[in-house]
């Protein structure tokens, strides 16, 4: 399958690499998917990777990145095949409903939701449990959408991610993504190919979730681990852009802004 070798990965350990068998080393529909994304992608674009040690090699985990360009998807799928990982997102369902797009989500195991992506009481919650039961990763962005923040810092989150981490008993490992606004705008329907871009990412410490752990998973407890994830996500991207976020999280609701669809319409 197509590799690429040019990823600089900052790792703060010194222990010996342990050997495990990489996911994508097995045949699957995400062969397609590499081979039809990766020379793009990998031309566009070099990754610089910041610990990518604490990126989990195996077992089942949500894996919870900032958002703030449509291509995100692409970006932080690319990162996690770089790293070993077939990456499963939450997906929007009309997405499903192309042909061929369609046949290879389903097949490579990505997850439809409804617009808005809601994930209570519904399929979403039964395919994470199965690639929870499967040792595989989920990729769920806690925003539910891009975010609204004038400086695309990480705005207000949803629980999505929490309660599948706390309902499957799996850990959330934060991410932090910079440099894919240069290759794709915010709302914007263009990718810059050229000049190459760099992105840089940082992988976080699985956030601590043994405190809601037992707990009832009401409206409170979900919205208190969800700041804690969000507090995770939004210090990691201070590191990368060497800047403080704003004290109070950007709230669509507080500025008159639809929760989904493209707020400058």
């Amino acid at each position: 399958m197509p590799e690429n070798n040019d990823v600089p990965v900052t790792a703060q350990s010194s222990a010996p690499p342990t050997r495990i068998r990489s996911e994508k080393s097995r045949p699957s529909a995400f062969w397609i998917l590499a081979g039809l994304i990766l020379p793009i992608m990998n031309l566009a674009a070099r990754y610089d990777i910041i610990d990518a040690h604490k990126f989990p090699r195996s077992g089942a985990f949500v894996f919870s990145p900032n958002h703030y360009s449509e291509i995100d998807p692409v970006v932080m799928g690319v990162v996690a095949w770089k790293l070993g990982r077939l990456p499963r997102f939450l997906a929007k369902a009309s997405v499903f409903e192309i042909p061929v797009i369609g046949a290879v989500l389903r097949k490579s195991g990505q997850i439809p939701v409804q617009r808005g992506g809601s994930v209570r009481g519904s399929e979403p919650v039964k395919a994470a449990q199965r690639l929870a039961e499967k040792g595989q990763i989920v990729v769920v962005y806690p925003e539910g959408s891009l975010t609204r923040d004038p400086d695309l810092w990480p705005m207000r989150g949803k629980t999505g991610a929490v309660r599948i981490a706390l309902e499957q008993g799996i850990p959330i490992v934060p991410a932090a993504h910079w440099g894919s606004q240069h290759l794709m705008e915010r709302y914007s329907k263009k990718v810059s190919l050229f000049p190459r871009k760099t992105i840089t990412v940082k992988i976080g410490d699985p956030i601590d979730l043994s405190q809601f752990r037992g707990r009832s998973l009401d409206t409170a407890t979900l919205n208190e681990a969800t700041a804690v994830v969000m507090l995770a996500i939004t210090a990691l991207l201070e590191d990368l852009r060497g800047e403080k976020a704003p004290a109070k999280r950007w709230n669509p609701s507080e500025h008159n802004q639809r929760e989904t669809g493209r707020f400058e319409a």
